[in-house]
C-alpha cells in the first residue's frame, strides 16, 4: 500500500490559493531543505489536478539552472495529472487520468510503491480529502497574512488530525506533518 500525502505551502490565514506573491520555491531557505529533500525521497509519484499540472509543466521544465534540484526530481518521476479535457500531458513520465479520479486514486494507492504526493490542485484536494483518501498532510506555513483564497479543506469538512512532526525556520516558516486518524 502506498500513501497519499498532501503537500502544500500555506499563509499563516489559511490559505492555500496563491493570490499574492507570498511563496517562491526558488527562494527557500537553506535551513529548510533537508526537510524538503528527505520528503522528496519519501515519494515516487505526485498527483496534480490540470491547472497546477500546467503551471508545473511550463516552469520546472523550463529551469537550466535548477539549485533546487527539483527540475531533475520532476522530469523523472511519475506523475499522474487528473483532467477530462487533456488529452497529451507534454511532459515525459505522466500519466492522464480522465475518469474518476477519486476511484483511480483509491488504486494507485492499493499498488506498490513509495509516497503519492499531491500539491496545489485544490478541487482535487477537497476530492480526495472528502472521500478519506489522505493519510497525511504536510503543511508549510508562511509567515503571511493574504486575506482571502481557498483552503485546503473543504467546507464543512471536519477531522481529528495527529501531529507527527513540526519545525520552525529562520525565516519565519514551519513544517508540520499531520497523520489523519482513520478507523
Amino acid at each position: 500500500m502506498r500513501s497519499l500525502v498532501i503537500t502544500q505551502n500555506v499563509t499563516a490565514d489559511g490559505a492555500i490559493e496563491m493570490l499574492d506573491d507570498w511563496f517562491d520555491p526558488s527562494h527557500d531557505p537553506p535551513d529548510m531543505h533537508e526537510i524538503m529533500q528527505r520528503d522528496s525521497a519519501a515519494c515516487d509519484a505526485i498527483l496534480l489536478g490540470r491547472h497546477t499540472f500546467e503551471a508545473f509543466r511550463g516552469y520546472w521544465p523550463a529551469q537550466s539552472e535548477d539549485p533546487t534540484g527539483i527540475t531533475d526530481e520532476l522530469n523523472t518521476m511519475d506523475k499522474y495529472v487528473v483532467s477530462t479535457t487533456m488529452t497529451d500531458p507534454q511532459w515525459q513520465n505522466s500519466t492522464i487520468i480522465s475518469d474518476d479520479p477519486v476511484a483511480a486514486v483509491r488504486e494507485l494507492t492499493q499498488g506498490e510503491g513509495k509516497e503519492i504526493q499531491l500539491t496545489g490542485s485544490i478541487t482535487l484536494c477537497h476530492a480526495l480529502i472528502s472521500a478519506g483518501l489522505v493519510d497525511q498532510y504536510c503543511l508549510w506555513t508562511y509567515p503571511y497574512v493574504q486575506g482571502r483564497g481557498r483552503r485546503l479543506f473543504p467546507a464543512g469538512h471536519r477531522e481529528q488530525l495527529n501531529l507527527v512532526e513540526h519545525h520552525a525556520f529562520d525565516a519565519g516558516v514551519t513544517y508540520t506533518r499531520w497523520a489523519s486518524r482513520k478507523d
